[in-house]
């Protein structure tokens, strides 16, 4: 049975149903270390992520307008970013009735005590407090005008960071959002309220999630690379986003793909399923879209020798799709591309999904 890794931690039980290579769904950064000591959990349980549905972008001028994948013929499925029992914005793909008010509906279903407290997973929470009214605005310049009420305010400060990339996440995940800016009663903030949090213009994904302070302490001098490892929460286990800082001169995919490796950080619970020995080969080669990662052996599963597990695939097409232009990941070993998935087939180039963690709980 193959393993997932996690560094210089208890062992824990874990089961992970295996998944198909083509269906797939902070803290300071892990110090290198001379032959870390290495735990392993054991899997068997789906980690939820899909393919890419047909999903209509949002509609510019009042912006509240599009649909999303069919769940079912009077509901759609939605990315809403969560907080999960480690403290970290997870995104969960969940479903909910249609509307044509679809940037409100998101909001909304963040509020706590509102109309997501069924659907929740377990371990996870909703983000805004209690009693938040809410209204959405898209500008034709792509910025979603967030208005809350007065019940906005009345978060714990420590958690002021969260909420904000939380927002900023369930709203970008709309083909035509690419900020977010926070209004309270029809004024415009600068900061967040309680802790201020610069917000400035407005937020995006180039802001990060979930940030690790790192050994890169110079922001003006480095800049933010978004990964995805794996975290548990009994046997179910889900893929959560991670920005970590690197220094600006290195070319951003490689940098990605070497802090993928490094794996995350010893102060989080986060867990990898790529071997210690993993390593490029060879710089990443780019063309039309398509990024091509050519490593050596240790990149095969543990228990199977000559298979490429479906997680690595994931963590690599998930962190690597983040990036401007690429569109599919398609992994060598040794410079052969006839790499077997654990299906057995050979892996094709893997595309990004725009759901996921849409395993049941």
């Amino acid at each position: 049975m193959r393993k997932v890794l996690r560094k210089g931690v208890p062992i824990l039980a874990l089961t992970m149903l295996t998944m198909s290579a083509c269906s797939f769904g902070s803290n300071e950064a892990a110090n290198e270390m001379d032959t870390p000591p290495t735990n392993y959990v054991e899997e068997n349980e789906s980690l939820g992520l899909e393919e890419d549905p047909e999903e209509a972008p949002v509609e510019e001028g009042d912006g509240e307008e599009g649909t999303g994948d069919e769940a079912t013929p009077d509901s759609v499925q939605r990315e809403l970013y969560l907080i999960d029992s480690n403290g970290l914005v997870v995104p969960q793909t969940l479903e909910l009735p249609k509307t044509e008010s679809v940037l409100k509906q998101s909001l909304e279903y963040l509020v706590d005590g509102g109309p997501v407290t069924e659907l929740l997973p377990n371990g996870f929470r909703a983000v805004l407090p209690a009693g938040t009214e809410i209204s959405v605005n898209l500008k034709e310049d792509g910025i979603a005008v967030a208005d809350f009420s007065n019940e906005f305010k009345e978060y714990d400060p420590n958690q002021e960071k969260q909420i904000l990339e939380a927002i900023t996440w369930t709203l970008t995940q709309f083909e035509n959002v690419d900020s977010v800016q926070i209004n309270i009663n029809g004024y415009k903030q600068d900061t967040m309220p309680v802790g201020g949090t610069p917000i400035g213009e407005g937020v995006s994904r180039a802001n990060g999630i979930n940030l690790e302070t790192g050994s890169v302490t110079d922001v003006v001098n480095s800049k933010g690379v978004t990964l995805y490892f794996l975290a548990q929460n009994g046997e179910n286990t889900y893929y959560v986003p991670v920005t970590r800082r690197v220094a600006s001169g290195t070319e951003s995919l490689t940098a990605a793909v070497e802090e993928l490796l490094k794996g995350p950080s010893n102060e989080t619970q986060l867990l990898t399923d790529f071997r210690q020995e993993v390593a490029l080969l060879e710089e990443p080669m780019y063309e039309n879209g398509t990024v091509t990662l050519n490593f050596n052996e240790s990149l095969l599963s543990q228990n199977q020798s000559t298979a490429v597990s479906s997680e690595v695939l994931n963590m690599l097409a998930l962190t690597l799709t983040e990036q401007k232009g690429i569109e599919k990941v398609a992994v060598q070993v040794n410079g052969e591309s006839n790499v077997l998935t654990e299906s057995g087939d050979v892996a094709e180039p893997v595309s990004r999904p725009s759901l996921v963690n849409t395993g049941s709980y």
